[in-house]
């Protein structure tokens, strides 16, 4: 997006501006700006920063997902809606919960959805980003989340071994080379950590899925997305590392969940 502030922060210039630089929703965005802006100076600097490409979820600071407030900060991947059928599915497949564990937990939107919807459980969320780590401890303090930074399991407290119902891991699966195809505001603005799935995008989705029967209670379910064109070779990862497997697929929010059951 180009950069063309308003010389006022009128709402209708503030509109303007939006729209001017491309944004389709830019009544919309601006009512956002507008509510969480709290000086005139502070409000051209949001509009600068969101003609100039920045995320709208960090522009204004939080996002919504499934109904919360996620607070989001400069740095970290913004949850994106196609990720609440994870969360759906999750809640649909997994009826009796004690343990929660949200890997590449990013902002924690997800441990943070899991535990409003299920109620007391004990939750776990980790990542290898301080950024994100510091994210989701904010995100997920409301409901005791304790975050944990490092790789994957790495990350984890050892005495959650086998006593994990739903573990969810919104892992990176965009191809190495097809990175810089993204729209700028993810390819600019969000870490490439959360992003680069390697050659072909599965590389972590396979290390988590060979992992997960150590970390899973028995019926303990794992939970990943994935697109479209990955999902066969997804679902062959978690049916190699031993979990009954099934893919979901949401039409309308164009959403690929791959699930594996522990017996």
């Amino acid at each position: 997006m180009p950069s063309r502030s308003p010389r006022s922060t009128s709402p209708d210039s503030v509109v303007a501006a939006l729209r001017a630089a491309g944004c389709v929703f830019a009544e919309d965005e601006a009512r956002l700006i507008l509510a969480a802006a709290r000086t005139p100076d502070e409000l051209a600097h949001m509009v600068d920063r969101r003609i100039t490409g920045h995320p709208l979820e960090l522009v204004v600071g939080w996002a919504e997902f499934r109904g919360l407030r996620i607070t989001m900060t400069p740095g970290v991947f913004v949850p994106r809606r196609r990720t609440e059928f994870l969360v759906e599915q999750a809640l649909a497949q997994v009826p009796a919960v004690s343990v929660v564990v949200d890997l590449c937990c990013g902002s924690g939107a997800v441990g943070a959805a899991l535990a409003a919807a299920l109620g007391p459980v004990e939750l776990h969320a980790a990542d290898i980003d301080p950024a994100a780590v510091d994210c989701a401890r904010r995100n997920t303090a409301a409901a005791g989340g304790r975050v944990h930074a490092g790789d994957l399991f790495e990350a984890l407290p050892a005495d959650l071994r086998g006593r994990v119902d739903i573990l969810a891991a919104n892992v990176p699966y965009v191809p190495t080379d097809e990175v810089g195809l993204l729209p700028s505001e993810a390819r600019d603005h969000e870490p490439l950590v959360a992003l680069d799935g390697g050659i072909d995008g599965l590389d972590v989705l396979r290390r988590v899925a060979a992992g997960a029967r150590h970390w899973l209670a028995p019926g303990g379910c794992l939970l990943v997305e994935t697109s479209e064109r990955q999902a066969p070779a997804a679902v062959d990862a978690f049916t190699r590392s031993g979990l009954t497997t099934r893919l979901v697929v949401s039409e309308e929010l164009y959403a690929h969940v791959v699930l594996g059951t522990k017996a």
